[in-house]
């Protein structure tokens, strides 16, 4: 991720559209939440328009703060919400501004964003422009993560149990690793990653864009321009306890089952031919035939923290 001039200033003028149905809007409500925003906005010297609408709205609320050239766009919700806008966001010729909203996040984080709402808006008036790649599943973009087998079952499962627990993401979380580590069946999956081709019988295979080398699912560069494929090798139960374990604690890499390859092009085809769950940035879709991944390089310029994003 490449740093650049600074993007805020004094009487910035923002756009954000805000997923209505994130969790934290829920929580206080669409126009408290609102006002929240602008408030924030105001303490920093600049100005804000929000807008929060549903789901179904959010491509037309942010394609029309995208032409408004006098604005910054921003999009606030979860992983799975900014997954959702990428073609709209792409259309963007300037900086966009992201107010990470989700559970988890990974986006957020590697931005510098996951800090309280009032530093997120001290980033959008005050931080930097960064280079972001995003993948490319076929035809549907990503931003951080996808996969097939455990990890992609804990996503839906976890969709699942956030409506189970409303209140409680720690019982969520409990709720869906249990599901998970009970229902994954081995996988056997034939896997190209450049020139490198091996078949495994695995558990979880896990494609990131960039390097996942931190230890809380974080990435040292956001513009590296290649996959990472994460092979969890099938080893029955104990080894998937380890594994949602693994990724509660931030220690998922440190695995002996877990296999990593690096390469700027990758091909899943699962042998058994049937449909499967994917996941993309916590979204699960069921596909079925050759997944093939490809980088797209320096997609989007987005607004990043000054300190704490990685760079």
């Amino acid at each position: 991720m490449s740093g650049g001039t600074g993007v805020g200033a004094q009487d910035k003028h923002f756009t954000v559209v805000v997923n209505a149905k994130a969790g934290t809007v829920l929580e206080t409500g669409a126009e408290v939440f609102a006002q929240r925003i602008e408030s924030a906005f105001a303490g920093h010297g600049c100005r804000a328009d929000v807008h929060c609408v549903a789901p179904d709205a959010l491509d037309d609320a942010l394609s029309s703060a995208i032409a408004d050239e006098a604005t910054v766009p921003v999009i606030a919700g979860g992983d799975g919400t900014i997954n959702g806008v990428l073609p709209i966001l792409r259309t963007a010729r300037r900086p966009i501004g992201i107010l990470p909203l989700g559970t988890v996040n990974v986006l957020g984080r590697d931005l510098g964003m996951h800090v309280p709402l009032g530093q997120q808006v001290e980033t959008l008036c005050k931080g930097e422009v960064a280079t972001l790649d995003l993948g490319l599943l076929n035809e549907r973009l990503f931003h951080s993560i996808s996969g097939m087998g455990f990890f992609s079952l804990m996503a839906r499962e976890r969709e699942q149990a956030r409506r189970r627990f409303p209140f409680s993401r720690a019982a969520a979380f409990v709720w869906a690793a249990s599901r998970s580590i009970l229902f994954t069946r081995p996988i056997t999956v034939d896997i190209r990653v450049g020139d490198d081709h091996t078949i495994v019988e695995a558990d979880a295979v896990l494609v990131t864009v960039n390097d996942f080398d931190g230890p809380d699912w974080s990435r040292s560069r956001l513009d590296g321009g290649v996959f990472e494929v994460h092979i969890l090798n099938a080893a029955g139960l104990l080894a998937r306890c380890r594994a949602a374990l693994g990724v509660a604690t931030g220690r998922w890499r440190s695995s002996p089952r877990l296999t990593s390859i690096v390469g700027q092009a990758v091909t899943l085809r699962r042998r058994d031919k049937r449909r499967g769950h994917i996941t993309y940035d916590g979204e699960v879709s069921r596909i079925a035939g050759t997944l093939e991944y490809r980088i797209v390089p320096a997609a989007l310029e987005v607004i990043a923290a000054r300190r704490g994003a990685r760079a």
